[in-house]
């Protein structure tokens, strides 16, 4: 029994020293740094701020297969994949966490307390259950949100449809952070003397259905930032687009797709203003729990207007109107 009580310990000993010695390097002999990734689906704001999170980790030392490898994951919309893909990162014992959208920010604060975890285009982490305050999170999550300028977005849909009365609030009723922003815009339309009709989804098949249930009793819609609703601004914009209803949207990936226009974030910058946050906390120099949820000013905000939709719904867009906006096809 004792020798096989040694044998045991010896294979236990090489089984140790053959994890520790297949942690990949760089040719420096530094230990590489892993970071799961995990995105709640695709789609062109969120693949910005993934962007901007790897450019701002490069230009502070951590650049990608010299410092850093990324093990990038997509959930495609779907909540258990989220799950699935926390756990597989937890088990992977990764450094570091980027979590980017609400459902993938929660999967992955559900699985550790641990690993730090940044999130971006989480419009709230409050409300959200991820932090106890945006301003000191409390706990191994921090990050950047995507909350935008909703009282000017309201405002930019009074600017160009004067006589607009009923606005449709158009969101995903079953993410946390849609119903935060829906609740916003209903207090902003209301203060400015117009009438608020919320209209709620919780599939991207619902889309076609709620959006042809607007016709004719709604001047405009507006649709916050939303990932159900980005994935599906196609479909949106096929039935709007046809009987010539207006589209205010919370982002310009959803302006690209159909929507009309936007006064919103970059998201690229969003990402990268994130990836500052890891830097430092890779850096030793900042932890999670008392790094603030970090907002872009207002100036990183842009007018997007897209012409082709402006034109299928006969809205003429003005000189003073052009000359303030990024105008896309």
């Amino acid at each position: 029994m004792k020798k096989v009580h040694k044998l045991l310990l010896c294979f236990g000993l090489l089984a140790s020293m053959s994890a520790c010695s297949s942690a990949e390097t760089n040719e420096n002999g530094e230990e590489m740094i892993q970071i799961g990734v995990l995105q709640q689906a695709k789609h062109p704001a969120l693949d910005e701020a993934y962007e901007g999170f790897k450019a701002a980790l490069a230009d502070n030392g951590y650049a990608e297969e010299d410092r850093v490898t990324y093990n990038y994951q997509d959930a495609q919309g779907d909540p258990s994949n989220c799950e699935t893909i926390a756990n597989n990162f937890v088990s992977d014992n990764v450094d570091m966490i980027l979590a980017i959208g609400t459902s993938a920010a929660q999967s992955a604060a559900s699985k550790t307390t641990e690993i730090p975890i940044i999130l971006t285009a989480v419009t709230d982490p409050q409300s959200s259950g991820l932090v106890e305050s945006n301003e000191a999170p409390g706990g191994n999550v921090t990050g950047t949100s995507d909350l935008n300028p909703i009282d000017e977005q309201i405002d930019l849909l009074q600017e160009m449809f004067p006589d607009a009365e009923n606005i449709a609030i158009l969101y995903n009723g079953s993410e946390d952070n849609s119903i935060f922003q829906a609740e916003m815009a209903k207090q902003a339309i209301e203060e400015r003397g117009m009438t608020a009709i919320e209209q709620s989804i919780s599939e991207l098949n619902q889309i076609q259905q709620v959006v042809e249930s607007m016709v004719g009793n709604v001047d405009a819609i507006y649709i916050p930032t939303d990932n159900m609703l980005a994935e599906g601004m196609a479909t949106v914009a096929m039935i709007t687009n046809d009987f010539g209803i207006p589209t205010i949207v919370g982002e310009e990936g959803m302006v690209s797709n159909g929507g009309l226009a936007t006064y919103g974030l970059d998201y690229y910058n969003l990402g990268y203003m994130a990836g500052e946050q890891a830097a430092a906390i890779l850096n030793g120099e900042a932890q999670p729990a008392t790094t603030p949820i970090g907002y872009l000013p207002a100036e990183d905000c842009t007018l997007v207007i897209n012409q082709t939709t402006a034109d299928a719904i006969g809205f003429e867009i003005s000189e003073e109107l052009a000359s303030r906006a990024v105008i896309v096809e």
